[in-house]
């Protein structure tokens, strides 16, 4: 049976494999609705070529352009939080692919939880934000949650027909990102230019920023616990430069699986949208096979503890999902903040962490309820923008 797919977030770099994996099994997937921010171009570029029932902007002005941009004419032109609703719940789509950043998608995430929807996340700032509430849900509706980032991909597949009870503790790969040997003073002289050049991985600015302060770890061991329910003490991080093993499971006997893999996102995505079957990846299966060293030289795995003391971020990481509540949600927002700044060279690299870790201080816990996740994203965000004029006028 072709599962019908809404993708929110098709213009961004795990939207546009998506659409790439989508366009390579016809018989597999059709697209029913594509939901952008502000990439008017891409995105009317995308509905004529797809001609989903429903198409999402940002705002109303945005949807407006939008429609003359468009070749045909779908049922609907949606914006805001609420076209992002409508465009997973209301487009014929029975899996849902959530590849947005921030958590302007949360509603429409539990929209589609809440009719049982099959749901491929990669939204990390949803799970470290909201992942309580998230995965209570799905598992009261019977939502199937299939997780996009590699390493916790990896981890699902490690832990498929396993018992809960047998799992001693999970290890998420980070690929140390470009600044892992360089020293604290160099990494205060970054450009926004640099810290974007990956090693491994193609992937958003959001993400590759992430990566080189090691956040985007930080913020997969907050999501690690939320989708696997496993304590802070459980999940453990180390630096693997290869980016071919991209987590593994010990169990209590001793034994321990790791999933290995190219550093292709096309392969998590593929297997979270067809999910429980698996699809013939042509296109990566070469290069996964060169990765792991099948009919080449041996490929060298190797594995270095992270370095608190030039990268705090996943120490910040670890204080907000013990301190639980909306904790996990100032923390995500904080960062997000921070490094659109840093961004934008209105702070240096070495800056961010500082100014998350200022925000985690001042805030004060709330249940993770949805309004109090999203009250306490907004109160981050401000203190985070108030933080950096300071930083900048200093």
């Amino acid at each position: 049976m072709t599962r019908r797919v809404a993708i929110l977030g098709s213009t961004g770099s795990i939207g546009r494999q998506a659409l790439q994996v989508i366009a390579a099994h016809p018989d597999r997937f059709s697209v029913t609705a594509l939901a952008a921010n502000a990439n008017i171009e891409l995105l009317a570029t995308q509905a004529n070529s797809w001609r989903p029932r429903v198409v999402s902007v940002g705002n109303v002005s945005l949807a407006a352009e939008l429609k003359s941009a468009l070749t045909y004419s779908p049922e609907r032109i949606t914006h805001g939080q609420g076209g992002l609703v409508e465009a997973a719940t209301q487009s014929g789509a029975d899996a849902v692919l959530a590849a947005t950043d921030g958590t302007i998608a949360l509603r429409a995430v539990v929209a589609s939880i809440e009719l049982g929807m099959h749901l491929a996340l990669a939204n990390k700032e949803l799970l470290v934000s909201a992942g309580r509430l998230i995965c209570d849900l799905a598992r009261a509706r019977g939502a199937c949650i299939v997780p996009v980032d590699s390493e916790h991909s990896a981890l699902f597949q490690c832990l498929a027909g396993e018992r809960s009870s047998d799992v001693a503790s999970v290890v998420l790969t980070a690929s140390g990102g470009p600044f892992w040997k360089s020293t604290i003073e160099q990494m205060e002289r970054a450009t926004p230019e640099e810290a974007l050049q990956h090693p491994n991985w193609s992937m958003g600015a959001k993400n590759t920023l992430d990566s080189a302060t090691l956040m985007n770890k930080g913020l997969e061991i907050i999501e690690a616990s939320r989708l696997f329910d496993l304590a802070p003490d459980r999940i453990a991080a180390v630096v693997h430069r290869q980016s071919i093993v991209h987590g593994f499971v010990l169990f209590t006997d001793g034994n321990v699986k790791a999933q290995l893999a190219a550093p292709d996102m096309r392969l998590p995505i593929g297997y979270a949208l067809a999910y429980p079957q698996r699809l013939p990846h042509g296109f990566v299966e070469t290069a996964t096979r060169s990765a792991i060293g099948l009919g080449h030289d041996a490929s060298i795995l190797s594995f270095e503890p992270i370095d608190e003391g030039r990268f705090p971020a996943v120490r910040l990481a670890y204080n907000a999902l013990s301190a639980g509540g909306t904790y996990p949600a100032a923390l995500s927002a904080a960062n997000e903040e921070a490094g659109r700044a840093f961004l934008q060279r209105k702070i240096k690299f070495t800056e961010i962490c500082p100014i998350i870790e200022r925000a985690l201080e001042a805030h004060c816990n709330g249940a993770d309820g949805l309004e109090e996740i999203e009250a306490a994203d907004r109160w981050s965000r401000a203190f985070a923008r108030d933080a950096i004029g300071a930083t900048m006028q200093s």
